[in-house]
């Protein structure tokens, strides 16, 4: 482009990408948008922008029922083993019985298994790592493919829109909607997605999320 900025390029792009709307089919509208997603990406990584933070994933991932936690024993291999944590969030291990998984991150999970063998082993070196973690996320609005999906976590708002097909015709990615139940309480928080030359940290979604497209306005 000889020196030419990103954001000199942006504002046409932006143009390009309006017309594209309501000359191709909606088939080809996903395609269009995937790919001008990837150019301004692209784009902002060469102005110097820095990605690692909103690539960063959570350092905390807490633990639900249905994520596949793999234990290992140095002093006790035998006791080795992959487990579910069933739905009321337990654990069911060999020594010590019963024991609550679910709400906890990895860490304060290994730490509390490393108390409760320490009468067991001499040694009770336990590790404990996320083996599987999957999510189920409710898309609905002005998407391609609306409805209930499942996803590996860590998944952010944009990737679960994305795997609903990504906006409709009618769709925008402006104000979209996440709604969470908190303590028994639903909590909703709008966001802007649809301006990714500017730099947002990302939202991952958590188990039963439910993320709203709107439509745009006429």
């Amino acid at each position: 482009m000889n020196g030419s900025t990103c954001s000199e390029v942006t504002q046409p792009r932006r143009v390009f990408f309006l017309k594209l709307r309501g000359l191709i089919s909606l088939a080809g509208f996903v395609s269009i948008l995937t790919l001008l997603i990837f150019a301004e990406v692209g784009c902002q990584t060469e102005t110097g922008g820095s990605l690692s933070a909103q690539a960063e994933v959570p350092k905390h991932v807490i633990l639900a029922s249905g994520d596949v936690v793999k234990l290992a024993f140095s002093s006790a291999p035998e006791l080795n083993q992959s487990q579910k944590i069933r739905t009321d969030g337990k654990l069911s291990l060999p020594l010590v019985g019963e024991v609550d998984a679910g709400g906890k991150t990895v860490g304060q999970l290994q730490a509390d298994l490393i108390q409760l063998y320490k009468s067991q082993l001499k040694t009770p070196e336990v590790t404990v790592s996320l083996e599987s973690s999957v999510t189920s996320v409710t898309v609905s609005g002005a998407v391609h493919k609306p409805g209930k999906l499942a996803f590996e976590r860590p998944t952010t708002v944009l990737q679960a829109i994305m795997e609903a097909g990504g906006p409709s015709e009618f769709g925008t990615l402006k104000r979209i909607r996440l709604m969470r139940v908190v303590n028994g309480v639903y909590k909703s928080q709008v966001m802007d997605l649809h301006d990714l030359s500017k730099e947002v940290k990302p939202f991952y979604v958590r188990d039963n999320d439910m993320i709203y497209v709107p439509q745009t306005a006429f």
